[in-house]
């Protein structure tokens, strides 16, 4: 089964709040006929449109082929927090790699973030700032009050505060919480206007974007000589090919797809919340708790409550996304039983065996960066730069990401899915349970 078209029809936005509230954006050419180009770049999300702007402002000839709508993908569908360090902590960052690469690693996730930051202020896009983490158990306090501690001692980040189960309860009126912290240098935006800030901004500085156009081959050259990308009407001859089509990406490269899994997680919207916003956020912040299959929430500019929550490593989204969201929605905030969902969707990201970006050189002139595994709204920004500073400047970025263990998943791209679906299985028991 094909994921572009498995759950949405060609070319059409989901139904969400933000395609409902997404800044106006022609719709593109798809591409017609033989082209050249420097760089080609597959995927019309955060990841390729970064790398678009900044390929195009050193001076490239870039062409970024999307297979329906600038920001379709997991950009313009994601809970729209940007969070700070990597998707793993920095324990286990130094048991990976060791303290002096956990260090480095660290200072590129927060330059990852500035730059997304800064991106949304180019844009025009309004950012807000601060993520409380809401901790269900003693342990989970007592972890988040240390790693508060350990990123303030070790890596210079003061910016998290500790909270107590009546400092997090004064953030967040909820009783599924005892504890936890408020990070004050992460934020949050409406997702699918920066990516559609960032195609604009790209295409400003010279790129050209092609949509509904699907990369249907890829024939890649070598050091001397040019890729070609097929499409249904058309080819790309370039001389470097970026892969930022993340859980998308499915066949086109298979060394990719054996380590970066595809999974769908759902968002629902609820009405205008007015008075009632209070119940839910007293301080316009995101959060997320602890859960392995982590719920996440935020209030939208005219106060709708906007609530992920659930998992699925299937291809289809389940028939009522809404019914869904609603159960982990309502242990959240009990009160809001007699709130309407308005807007409920699904979006397809894409994970990885050790929960860290797979940055890989699948041919000598062809880069991909994906599997941000829930983490991307600053990562993939910064994946897309760091690709197109290998090309123009320097690969140092982009190596430092790719030297990381990248484990395939178990069976590779054939038997992923069982496998994953096991192991979530386990971990969604262990939520249920309360272990």
């Amino acid at each position: 089964m094909n994921l572009l078209t498995a759950n949405d029809r060609a070319g059409t936005y989901p139904p969400s709040l933000y395609a409902a509230t997404r800044d106006p954006s022609p719709e593109r050419p798809a591409l017609q006929g033989a082209v050249r180009a420097d760089v080609c770049i597959i995927g019309g999300g955060y990841t390729g449109l970064s790398a678009a702007l900044h390929l195009a402002r050193a001076g490239r000839r870039v062409v970024v082929l999307e297979a329906h709508r600038a920001g379709f993908g997991a950009s313009g569908r994601n809970g729209g927090q940007i969070g700070s360090g990597q998707r793993l902590e920095v324990d286990a960052l130094e048991k990976m790699a060791g303290r002096a690469a956990a260090r480095r690693l660290w200072d590129m996730a927060e330059d990852a973030k500035a730059l997304t930051f800064a991106l949304a202020a180019e844009a025009g896009v309004p950012t807000h700032k601060g993520i409380a983490h809401a901790a269900r158990r003693p342990s989970e306090v007592a972890h988040a009050h240390y790693m508060a501690d350990r990123l303030a001692r070790d890596y210079g980040y003061d910016q998290i505060t500790p909270l107590d189960a009546a400092g997090l309860r004064a953030l967040i009126p909820s009783p599924a919480y005892i504890g936890g912290d408020i990070d004050h240098g992460g934020g949050h935006v409406h997702p699918l206007n920066l990516a559609l800030g960032l195609a604009r901004m790209a295409e400003s500085a010279g790129a050209t974007i092609h949509e509904n156009t699907t990369a249907t081959a890829l024939t890649h050259g070598t050091a001397t000589t040019p890729s070609r990308i097929t499409t249904q009407q058309g080819e790309v001859t370039a001389d470097h090919i970026i892969l930022a089509a993340n859980g998308y990406l499915d066949r086109l490269e298979p060394s990719v797809a054996a380590r970066v899994m595809p999974i769908n997680n759902y968002i629902v919207a609820t009405e205008p919340l007015g008075d009632r916003a209070a119940e839910v956020l007293t301080q316009n912040i995101a959060a997320h708790d602890t859960k392995f299959v982590v719920n996440y929430w935020r209030l939208s500019d005219d106060k709708r409550l906007i609530f992920g929550g659930g998992e699925t490593v299937t291809y289809r989204f389940p028939k009522d996304i809404a019914a869904k969201v609603r159960k982990p929605m309502l242990e959240v905030y009990p009160t809001l039983h007699d709130v309407k969902i308005t807007h409920a969707w699904g979006g397809t990201l894409a994970i990885t065996l050790n929960r860290m970006p797979c940055f890989r050189r699948p041919a000598p002139n062809t880069l991909s960066a994906s599997g941000f595994s829930g983490h991307g709204v600053a990562l993939a920004n910064l994946a897309g730069r760091l690709m197109a500073q290998a090309i123009t400047a320097t690969g140092d970025g982009f190596d430092a990401m790719a030297a990381l263990p990248m484990p395939a998943f178990p069976g590779g791209a054939l038997l992923r899915a069982p496998m994953l679906v096991a192991g979530m299985s386990w971990y969604a028991l262990r939520d249920r349970l309360g272990i």
